[in-house]
């Protein structure tokens, strides 16, 4: 009876989250970055990378930048690289950034801090993720357009899927793709199909990162964090809606377990540890 026992409360306790996690805050930056969407952590650089809007989502007005923050928190260039418009998600292939800019993906060679190129993706509108595989292979999302482009060598693009709901996070994952669709994540399987991995979750999905061999922590722009699990059940970490802080496109430290949080209209980054 002892064993029979102790195997249903094993299999009781496999069948709910294997482990409870949560957020403990590290440091806030000062709020001097200009609507920051996007932040992106370069463990070789030791440096976090942040997308700054600087105006409307959508504004073709010229006053986005990228910006340089300092692992402690502290600014180093809120305007390092100008000239953009609404930039979002950024992506790093050897030594280059390459930035989602409405309707263009952005090259800055980083050692430079310039613009070296500007690879117009027709009829875009809102893009908005980046992420780029082993190959070079740069992934765009388009949130307006509902449509996952990626630009293969000689900057040829390819639209990969279209119709979806409203796609936006996306991570390149050995040799898959995980991409968040308004509430679910998806795996892009090889021949093109959406495999359903976790449900449910703020509409307003945004950053993904993984933290070990399938799990993950999603963010949603309206101010929700989830850590979800290698069977799909989602964790709250965090929720701040009630005080009207944002939570965009996430970056993460996968060595020290640190989530870095763009709150956006609050211009600020917030770097939280993973328990």
């Amino acid at each position: 009876m002892k064993n029979l026992l102790t195997l249903a409360f094993l299999l009781l306790a496999g069948s709910s989250f294997s482990q409870t996690h949560s957020l403990v805050k590290k440091w806030e930056t000062d709020s001097l970055l200009k609507t920051p969407e996007s932040v992106l952590y370069v463990e070789k650089d030791k440096i976090l990378y942040v997308s700054n809007i600087d105006g409307t989502p959508d504004g073709k007005d010229g006053k986005g930048s990228i910006g340089k923050v300092a692992l402690d928190g502290k600014i180093i260039k809120t305007d390092w690289v100008t000239g953009l418009n609404a930039p979002k998600g950024m992506g790093l292939y050897k030594n280059k950034l390459y930035v989602a800019d409405l309707t263009e993906v952005v090259i800055i060679d980083v050692t430079k801090g310039a613009i070296i190129k500007k690879i117009p993706i027709e009829g875009s509108v809102f893009l908005n993720d980046i992420t780029i595989d082993r190959e070079g292979i740069v992934y765009v999302t388009d949130s307006r357009t509902l449509k996952l482009h990626s630009i293969e060598k000689d900057n040829i693009v390819i639209t990969l899927l279209e119709n979806l709901k409203g796609p936006n996070g996306v991570l390149s994952v050995g040799d898959e793709l995980m991409l968040l669709d308004k509430g679910t994540m998806f795996r892009l399987l090889h021949h093109g199909q959406l495999l359903s991995v976790a449900e449910g979750m703020d509409p307003s999905t945004d950053g993904i990162e993984m933290v070990k061999k399938n799990e993950y922590i999603v963010s949603c722009w309206s101010g929700i964090v989830y850590y979800i699990d290698a069977t799909g059940n989602k964790q709250v970490l965090l929720d701040t809606r009630d005080k009207k802080i944002n939570s965009a496109d996430i970056g993460y430290d996968a060595k020290n377990r640190i989530l870095y949080v763009p709150t956006f209209y609050k211009n600020s980054i917030v770097a939280y540890q993973v328990l």
